[in-house]
């Protein structure tokens, strides 16, 4: 529940087993959690954890991009400010000091929810392992690359994921395998953001009032549900000495909340010996049960609610699956090959309860990833280009047609004529482009199996986990919205929880 233990590399067997002959892998998607980080909020200073922690070596070396020679207009050449980060805080009658890490460190020191140095080596551990897989292994991408316009590299806002999507790429492509271009300089990346008000790479419950009512009636169920239960009373005997004195209680909307506890214990689990809670906050059964209630909590809703799983992950899910209709449509100039998403817990959860996969109710632990691959049935006698041929068209100068497919980083955001369109309207025509075209998903390397994939017809033969595009798409249909800030709005007489049977996510 805390930090990731990668499974070993696939043997041969596994490999051949996972990629069969007659299936070529066409796009793979990749949504990661953001590597291992400091809390959100600091907590439990009564139990001797101290809030400043000094695992951010990074603080030492901050680098911004500045201005040269005052240009008003924003033509003059740039620089590099390099600068050292100290936090200030609250003193003595609130006098402002620096913020000192638990044997009094200045420097190093983390803000609040930080990605650290170990998330920062788990996150370009990852990297090495999409490369060793994709690259090197199954040959599918480039081991030199001129450009990045075949990647789509997106992030959430929140610095901890961009830091993390940077340090899974460098490890994906490092610096030594980034060839010049025409210019002889190797073309600087495009990572996508989005402002808060549009951002769908997590659940937004702060720009969704919808969503945000749905999630405090969830939320609401859950402490009906559990906070009088003896698994609670068996987290009182092991935590409630250390919560606030006026209200000496765990509960799920206690102060702290369950789910704050559970982080606070998360980051302290990955991290040394000087920001450890005491010996009780990691009581098996106790962990056991917390993470039980924080995945009911957090993610039952999109197992159980249509609308709930549509304002929370269905904007995602339908671009997800909007660039393998584009890449299925053969339109070349939106040939994306590979997407990393830098993202969070609560996205990969809510994208495997959405399509009913989340079975073991885990939470993701950090560095956590979901692949999601496309395969195109290949025609019998037909073969996959060789990692030679691929790179000759990759790696140099005489990339002339290659990087005619991707002139500019609009690939990233082409869109699809038939997309985006419900299934029910498609017209024969356009559902014949998704036929021989699959879908499977691996959950941190192991295959996952959507429910609706199982019918007979909707997937591979002798295997549940290849989803046929079609179905995948029909699944995704349901809840991808049609207007995600006119669906979010709040109406008046709208139940927060409808009244009747749950509507079963994965069908």
């Amino acid at each position: 529940m805390s930090t990731l233990i990668p499974r070993k590399p696939y043997t041969d067997d596994e490999l051949r087993q996972l990629y069969p002959d007659g299936l070529k892998l066409q796009l793979v998607q990749i949504l990661m959690r953001h590597g291992e980080r400091t809390p959100v909020s600091a907590r439990f200073q009564n139990a001797g954890l101290k809030p400043f922690w000094t695992y951010c070596a990074a603080a030492r070396q901050m680098k911004s991009a500045i201005l040269d020679h005052g240009g008003e207009r924003g033509d003059a050449p740039f620089t590099t400010l390099e600068w050292r980060r100290r936090l200030e805080t609250f003193g003595e009658n609130d006098e402002p000091v620096i913020a000192a890490g638990p044997q009094g460190q200045v420097d190093d020191i983390c803000d609040m929810g930080s990605l650290t140095d170990l998330g920062r080596q788990s996150t370009y551990k990852l990297g090495l392992r999409l490369r060793d897989l994709y690259v090197n292994r199954l040959k599918f991408l480039p081991s030199t690359i001129n450009s990045t316009n075949f990647l789509y590299l997106r992030s959430t806002p929140i610095p901890r994921t961009l830091e993390s999507l940077q340090q899974a790429f460098t490890a994906l492509y490092p610096p030594s395998k980034r060839e010049p271009g025409d210019d002889g300089k190797f073309p600087t990346p495009t990572i996508l953001t989005r402002v808060p008000g549009d951002e769908t790479l997590f659940p937004n419950d702060s720009n969704c009032r919808r969503f945000a009512q749905l999630s405090r009636a969830f939320a609401q169920r859950a402490a009906d549900r559990w906070n009088t239960s003896s698994d609670m009373e068996y987290l009182n005997k092991l935590y409630g000495k250390w919560m606030p004195s006026e209200k000496p209680r765990v509960a799920v909307d206690s102060r702290p909340r369950l789910s704050g506890i559970m982080d606070s214990i998360n980051c302290t689990l990955a991290h040394g010996p000087e920001t450890k809670l005491p010996f009780e906050f990691y009581d098996k059964k106790g962990l056991e049960i917390i993470e039980k209630i924080g995945a009911e909590e957090w993610f039952a809703g999109y197992k159980e609610s249509l609308e709930y799983r549509t304002l929370g992950i269905g904007g995602l899910m339908g671009d997800i699956v909007g660039r393998m209709v584009t890449s299925a449509e053969g339109n070349s100039k939106s040939r994306v090959t590979f997407g990393l998403s830098g993202c969070h817990d609560t996205t990969l959860a809510a994208v495997l309860s959405s399509l009913g996969a989340f079975e073991n109710n885990k939470w993701p632990p950090f560095t956590s990833h979901i692949a999601i691959e496309m395969f195109h049935k290949t025609p019998t006698g037909a073969t996959t280009p060789s990692l030679e041929a691929t790179e000759a068209v990759t790696a140099g100068p005489k990339a002339n047609w290659w990087n005619g497919l991707f002139v500019t980083s609009s690939a990233a955001t082409a869109t699809s004529e038939i997309g985006r369109k419900s299934t029910t309207e498609l017209t024969p025509v356009e559902k014949r482009q998704l036929d021989g075209y699959y879908v499977r998903l691996r959950y941190n390397d192991e295959p996952v199996t959507i429910p609706g994939c199982r019918t007979p017809g909707n997937h591979l033969d002798g295997d549940e986990s290849f989803c046929t595009l079609a179905a995948f798409k029909e699944i995704v249909d349901k809840f991808t919205p049609r207007d995600w800030k006119d669906q979010c709005l709040v109406k008046d007489g709208t139940p927060a929880i409808s009244i009747g049977k749950p509507e079963w996510s994965g069908r």
